[in-house]
């Protein structure tokens, strides 16, 4: 069987019915990066004998009866922002270079208790600050399409990983896009949960308000058994939200009858490529033709995002990242004549450009005199943008939209124009200021071969709802199956 072009399901069953063992799936997703690891740049350090060994234990107790989980065999791409015991977690950072955790984060534990293989540690903007995976202070990784663009970020690592077949699962962090833009850019299937539904415990902090985990996947299925994987209360958590966890694998082929299906009409406002217009106007007729009723929804508060978002994410990220000062946390200067130069040198030599440009615009934005103006006034903004949201959710039961206003850029192309590339990430961000639910899903191709991605999100704890709905769209479409070539 071809391994890596399968999809989740189709590895699972195979290995259930020892057509292959979780060993020879291993070993063919690292055969994958061996020959085209180097030319995407999407891992940051790859666990081949930890990966082999995970798996050859996943064979062992499938061969002796006995049990095993739900993703048992199935290599998994982890963002480089989540802990994982003995293995290097830096963050993409000079800051964390040499630090490897001494436990997992949650999302790692949920992924070894159920089988799953760690196959490495994916490439992401420093921080998770960006959007293009540029800002990595250690690595570029490249679109798996067109190595010439970014794959998005800032979890661009894990996006890469997943379209070239690296992995057929990943993790990543979604702060104002950060999984769902790169899902577009790259081609496949990306999730940002109801915040508080992934806890969030060994995850390093950009923003803890806006953070939270999610997955990608080849299709929607695997997306929704990745995510059944992930959810769940934990107590070490103080966001994590108490609730039961629906079998999203066992109903995301359910049909939703009576679908009401809400365009938004300011993400197709000024700056919205012609090629993902139409291509995200083709994916919402696919709707129509289904029985779903169709409908214009507006959400007047959109043009206040971007703005309110960078305002409340960099005052918490320059709240969070204090810690790395040399003394407690990260690296330290080793040329210093005090203490409070000690502190300037080690965060000067740690921290990237772009993240000192967040944690000067968060300093400012909380200094006396000014949070009132800025940050306070952001915070209800947040709350007029949610309540946008619940209106909408009155009268529909997802809306629909582009995930990004354009196809992937070049590399290089907005790296020193930070509005322009904030602004990529405008019909995303919303929904972490609201904190709902957003999935995209391959919906087409720009005419210089380019994915694009339709967006869909839901009211909070929808994430079933809003999973059915993007497989209707799946099931009608062959986007998901296509992946890209390498010369």
């Amino acid at each position: 069987m071809d391994i890596t072009g399968s999809t989740t399901g189709q590895l699972l069953d195979a290995m259930q019915n020892r057509d292959v063992s979780a060993v020879d799936v291993t070993q063919a997703y690292l055969d994958e990066i061996t020959a085209h690891g180097e030319t995407v740049g999407a891992f940051l350090s790859v666990d081949s004998a930890g990966a082999l060994a995970q798996a050859a234990e996943v064979d062992r107790k499938r061969s002796s009866g006995e049990s095993v989980g739900k993703l048992a065999g199935l290599p998994v791409a982890v963002k480089d922002n989540s802990c994982t015991k003995g293995l290097a977690t830096t963050c993409a950072s000079r800051m964390l270079e040499n630090f490897v955790p001494p436990y997992d984060a949650h999302v790692t534990t949920q992924l070894r208790n159920a089988g799953a293989v760690i196959i490495g540690k994916a490439n992401l903007d420093e921080f998770a600050m960006g959007s293009s995976t540029e800002n990595s202070a250690l690595k570029v990784t490249r679109n798996p399409w067109n190595t010439d663009h970014a794959p998005g970020g800032s979890s661009g690592g894990s996006a890469a990983a997943v379209a070239a077949r690296f992995a057929p699962l990943g993790i990543g962090s979604d702060t104002g896009g950060s999984i769902r833009q790169p899902a577009s850019f790259c081609g496949v299937v990306g999730m940002k949960p109801t915040y508080g539904r992934v806890s969030r415990y060994g995850l390093v902090a950009f923003a803890s308000s806006l953070d939270q985990i999610g997955p990608f996947a080849t299709d929607v299925t695997g997306t929704a058994l990745l995510l059944e994987t992930l959810a769940g209360y934990d107590n070490r958590d103080s966001t994590s939200v108490d609730r039961p966890v629906p079998s999203y694998s066992a109903t995301v082929d359910q049909p939703l009858e009576g679908l009401r299906v809400g365009v938004v009409s300011e993400f197709f406002g000024d700056g919205i490529d012609s090629d993902v217009d139409s291509a995200v106007r083709a994916a919402i007729d696919v709707y129509r033709s289904l029985g779903a009723e169709v409908s214009e929804v507006s959400l007047p508060h959109t043009k206040y995002a971007v703005a309110t978002y960078y305002l409340i994410a960099c005052s918490e990220a320059s709240s969070n990242l204090a810690r790395y000062d040399g003394v407690h946390y990260g690296r330290r200067a080793e040329q210093f004549e005090n203490m409070i130069d000690m502190y300037a040198a080690s965060r000067a030599e740690g921290f990237g450009a772009e993240v000192k440009r967040r944690i000067m615009l968060g300093v400012f934005a909380l200094s006396e005199g000014y949070s009132d103006q800025y940050y306070l006034k952001a915070l209800k903004v947040r709350r007029l943008i949610r309540n946008d949201f619940d209106a909408a959710f009155a009268n529909v039961d997802v809306l629909a939209g582009p995930t990004c206003p354009t196809p992937a850029f070049k590399i290089g192309e907005l790296v020193d124009d930070p509005l322009q590339m904030y602004l990529s990430d405008i019909c995303t961000i919303s929904a972490n200021l609201a904190g709902i639910p957003g999935v995209s899903v391959p919906a087409g191709f720009s005419s210089n071969g380019l994915p694009i991605g339709l967006q869909l999100l839901a009211g909070p704890f929808e994430e079933e709802k809003l999973l059915r709905a993007a497989r209707m769209f799946e099931r009608e479409t062959d986007w998901h199956t296509k992946r890209p070539t390498f010369s």
